[in-house]
C-alpha cells in the first residue's frame, strides 16, 4: 500500500523545506567538526560557512511561521548537532571571522561590531537574491550596513565600502519609496555589495598581527 507524505502541494513544499533545513544543518555540523579537526583549510571553511549560513537564514526567515523555533527543530528530529546550532543560531559568522574579530579588538574595535557588518553585508545581498529591490526595502538595509561600517575605527574614510554605500543611499534618496531597482541597478549593487565584502573581509587583522 502507497503512503503518501503529502496532501498537497503547499504540505509537499513544506516537507522539501524541513529536509533542506534539515541537511544544512547537518553539512554545518560536519563543516565545523572537520575545522577543528584542521581537515580543512581556514579559507575553504570560511567560504563554505558563509554559504551555508547564508542559505540558513534565508530558509529560516521563509520558514519562520512553520518553524518559530529552530532549537525546538533540531531536538524534535534529534538531531545532536551543537556546533551547527551554536555556528548558525548563536554565533552567525564562522569561526575564522570571530578569531579576525577578536585579533581587531585593538584600536577600539568590538568582535560585535564585526559580526554586525557581516551580517548587515550578507542581508543586503541575500534580500536582492530575493528580488527586494523597492527603495523602501534596499535603503534602511544599506543606511545599517552603512552605519556600522562607520562604526569600525580599522577603516579608513575612503574605505571602499564607505564610499560605495554613500553612493547608493544618496542615488536612492532622490528616488520614491515604491520605485523599484531596475535589473541592471540590482547586479551592479550586488557586485559593489561582494566587491565591499571582500575588501572588508581582508581589511581585517588576522591573528598575531
Amino acid at each position: 500500500m502507497e503512503v503518501k507524505l503529502w496532501n498537497d502541494k503547499r504540505e509537499r513544499e513544506m516537507y522539501e523545506n524541513f529536509a533542506e533545513l534539515f541537511a544544512i544543518i547537518k553539512a554545518t555540523e560536519k563543516l565545523e567538526k572537520a575545522y577543528v579537526r584542521d581537515v580543512i583549510s581556514p579559507a575553504e571553511y570560511e567560504l563554505e560557512c558563509q554559504k551555508l549560513i547564508a542559505h540558513f537564514k534565508t530558509l529560516s526567515s521563509t520558514l519562520k511561521d512553520i518553524v518559530p523555533s529552530i532549537e525546538r527543530f533540531h531536538d524534535t528530529y534529534k538531531m545532536d548537532c551543537p556546533a551547527a546550532m551554536n555556528r548558525l543560531v548563536t554565533s552567525g559568522v564562522p569561526a575564522t571571522v570571530e578569531h579576525r574579530a577578536a585579533a581587531a579588538m585593538t584600536n577600539n574595535t568590538s568582535a560585535a561590531i564585526v559580526a554586525e557588518c557581516v551580517q548587515n553585508f550578507i542581508t543586503a545581498m541575500d534580500s536582492l537574491k530575493l528580488n527586494m529591490v523597492a527603495v523602501d526595502q534596499v535603503h534602511p538595509l544599506l543606511s545599517d550596513l552603512s552605519a556600522s561600517l562607520n562604526k569600525l575605527s580599522i577603516l579608513p574614510p575612503d574605505f571602499e565600502g564607505k564610499t560605495k554605500m554613500r553612493d547608493w543611499i544618496a542615488r536612492l534618496s532622490k528616488m520614491g519609496a515604491a520605485d523599484e531597482l531596475t535589473e541592471q541597478q540590482a547586479r551592479q549593487l550586488h557586485f559593489d555589495l561582494e566587491s565591499s565584502y571582500n575588501s572588508f573581509m581582508a581589511a581585517l587583522p588576522t591573528a598575531g598581527t
